[in-house]
């Protein structure tokens, strides 16, 4: 098994959600974050006041899937989150050595 780890533009979550929910993606848990990358943030200005903003909202999408799926997970992702900007985001995949369903204690595979 596999963790998959997206951040991603805010705005794009509801077609990332869209197009995994096609693959039977079921189950995934959605984190609102602040980061940057190359970015390197930007400046606002507010009341006339300039302040630069470090850390700029994303969305955190973690999904755990059988091994097989991940390419398939991950083409996904990326065509679904691009926009062609600076900032759309990353994608980390992990390995998971055990997951357990607390409700029912069922076990790896069939946990997730």
């Amino acid at each position: 098994m596999k963790k998959i780890e997206s951040i991603i533009k805010p705005f794009k979550l509801e077609d990332v959600k869209d197009a995994l929910a096609e693959l039977d993606i079921t189950g995934m848990t959605v984190s609102e974050v602040k980061g940057y990358g190359r970015q390197q943030g930007h400046s606002e200005l507010y009341r006339g006041a300039e302040y630069v903003v470090d850390f700029l909202p994303k969305i955190k999408i973690e999904v755990v899937v059988h091994d097989d799926l991940v390419d398939k997970v991950i083409d996904v992702i990326v065509k679904s989150a691009r926009t062609g900007k600076i900032g759309d985001g990353k994608i980390f995949v992990s390995s998971i050595d055990k997951s357990v369903r607390i409700r029912t204690g069922e076990l790896d595979n069939e946990a997730v």
